[in-house]
């Protein structure tokens, strides 16, 4: 990897990864810290070009952020973790899932999206008004501005079908006012062999506006799903 990853490293116990959403960084799940860390060690990561990970010469794509995540591991020395993804945080986490399957104990998808047309339509609208208006962008934050802009308007690229190879246990949890369509959160439950799905009230941002009931939901995935996880030696 040509950058290193930052995150903060909280609790002690089984490894989770927090990954956030577009334009955020790991501060997003301040809440979901508070929480976890005591029964986890909870790694909240800044995405590459997030935060404060550099930007690097790489790709700005998921799929290179999945690849990313892979790297971070490595490097922390974790060969297996539980995840939470946030928004685009969720899509990474079901890229990272469908390449590394070995890698991942359990997957929280939030408010995910296979693909840019899951979101609602007025949403994308408003980014394809906002991704015109920096057509030109010509400074270096404009510019990044327009790549965060151009994540969401063109990717991910997940066919429904590759979500049937998974078989670790995965909670998809979304808003009732949610950014990404509703039938579009069920179609990934769905497509996912015994996934749960929770749908909460609230609007795309559950984990910081809601964060009782969502860790609620997350803790009680994590309770319900234990014994199918944790084997002797597990990391």
């Amino acid at each position: 990897m040509d950058i290193q990853l930052h995150c903060t490293k909280t609790g002690s116990g089984p490894a989770l990864l927090l990954l956030h959403g577009n334009g955020e960084d790991g501060s997003y799940f301040a809440h979901q810290v508070e929480e976890f860390s005591r029964d986890f060690t909870v790694y909240a990561v800044d995405t590459r070009g997030h935060g404060r990970s550099p930007r690097g010469t790489a790709p700005f794509t998921l799929s290179r952020f999945a690849d990313d995540l892979a790297a971070f591991m490595d490097e922390q020395g974790l060969e297996t973790a539980d995840i939470l993804g946030f928004s685009d945080g969720g899509n990474i986490a079901l890229l990272f899932a469908l390449r590394y399957p070995n890698r991942v104990r359990r997957l929280i998808a939030n408010a995910a999206n296979l693909f840019p047309e899951g979101m609602e339509g007025w949403v994308l609208e408003e980014l394809t008004q906002e991704h015109r208006r920096l057509a030109h962008a010509d400074t270096p934050e404009l510019l990044h501005q327009k790549q965060l802009l151009e994540l969401m308007l063109r990717q991910p690229h997940i066919d429904p079908a590759e979500l049937g190879t998974l078989t670790i246990p995965v909670l998809v949890i979304a808003g009732d006012r949610d950014m990404i369509r509703a039938d579009h959160t069920r179609l990934i439950a769905d497509s996912i062999p015994n996934a749960r799905l929770v749908i909460l009230p609230g609007d795309h941002f559950l984990a910081a506006a809601a964060p009782a009931a969502f860790n609620a939901a997350v803790r009680t995935f994590f309770t319900e799903t234990a014994d199918a996880v944790f084997t002797e030696g597990s990391v």
